[in-house]
């Protein structure tokens, strides 16, 4: 329990609620239900082991944070997350109450042991030991099967492995999902390519024997899609996507719109993921979060990249 006044909320409260769920009670030294409530707040912060932080406002010394916050009577609650009030509640709760308050908001321990995993997953991709990392990921998704993230790292590391039917495997149930998940959809669409380029005669062809056919007929769209999508596999994304612009630019609607989608497909792979939220930034303006976030998406070339082929494929279809 930790308290709070004007100098250390954006520290103690706005930054710390992009990391963990923070509970803010306000109280005052006078109320009787605030002396009840206490208590019982700083036991079950304890029992939930760091699952949320707890905080204690003196609304009598905090004026100003009481009535941003609106509060009329104490005890009063407040749970932040992600920098915003996300619920609450007024008077002093019995145990089971505020239990049931908190598992509404609050992540299990699986929840949490399966993102600590996705962590050490991606720290051993990056280290180059993808067996450790996929193991990591198969255990995050054994403690929370709906772990969307870890189920998208991976699919992907399966592929990036050739695992082909393991990664299929895995990512069948989010092809249920209604709506469906672009990224999943995307990862669809690569598997697709690549049984294309292991099963087609043409998996094999050189790009050069696919220049060959496309220059006697440039209306050549099966074999401008089968050259797309060997460059795809092979890891040449935007000799791939300039090879579909080709084709949308000619005929959108060919094939039900086989090569949009590619396209489309390469360019949620590449789209690098949304950095976490840094607690560092906490209490800027919502237009120094937009320039910050300008600024970034232009130091990033691959961030560039993407956003050249977007407005490329804009312009083809418009």
């Amino acid at each position: 329990m930790i308290d709070v006044t004007l100098e250390n909320f954006e520290t103690e409260v706005i930054a710390a609620s992009h990391q963990v769920p923070v509970l803010v009670d306000f109280w005052a030294p006078w109320c009787g239900p605030c002396k009840t409530l206490g208590p019982l707040l700083e036991k079950v912060e304890a029992d939930y082991g760091g699952r949320f932080k707890l905080v204690k406002i003196d609304s009598d010394q905090e004026q100003q944070l009481a009535q941003a916050f609106g509060i009329r009577s104490i005890p009063t609650c407040v749970l932040m997350i992600n920098g915003k009030p996300a619920d609450g509640f007024m008077g002093a709760v019995p145990e089971s109450k505020l239990k049931e308050f908190l598992d509404k908001h609050v992540p299990s321990e699986e929840v949490l042991e399966a993102e600590a995993d996705v962590e050490d997953a991606q720290s051993l991709a990056q280290a180059g030991d993808p067996r450790a990392a996929l193991q990591k990921l198969h255990e995050a998704l054994t403690l929370n099967p709906g772990n969307d993230d870890a189920r998208y790292d991976y699919v992907k590391l399966l592929i990036e492995n050739d695992m082909i039917e393991d990664a299929e495997a895995a990512l069948a149930p989010t092809l249920a999902y209604i709506p469906k998940q672009q990224r999943f959809e995307a990862l669809a669409q690569f598997l697709d390519a690549i049984k294309f380029v292991l099963t087609d005669d043409k998996g094999l062809w050189t790009p050069a024997q696919f220049d060959e056919v496309i220059a006697s007929n440039k209306r050549d769209f099966d074999t401008r899609l089968a050259k797309a999508r060997v460059l795809m596999v092979g890891g040449d994304w935007t000799g791939s996507m300039d090879e579909l612009l080709e084709i949308i630019m000619r005929d959108k609607a060919w094939n039900n719109e086989v090569p949009r989608k590619t396209f489309v497909t390469i360019l949620e792979l590449l789209t690098p993921p949304k950095p976490k939220a840094d607690p560092a930034a906490a209490g800027k303006t919502a237009g120094g979060i937009e320039v910050l976030g300008k600024v970034v998406a232009e130091q990033d070339p691959q961030a560039q990249l993407v956003a050249s082929y977007r407005r490329k494929l804009s312009m083809a279809l418009n």
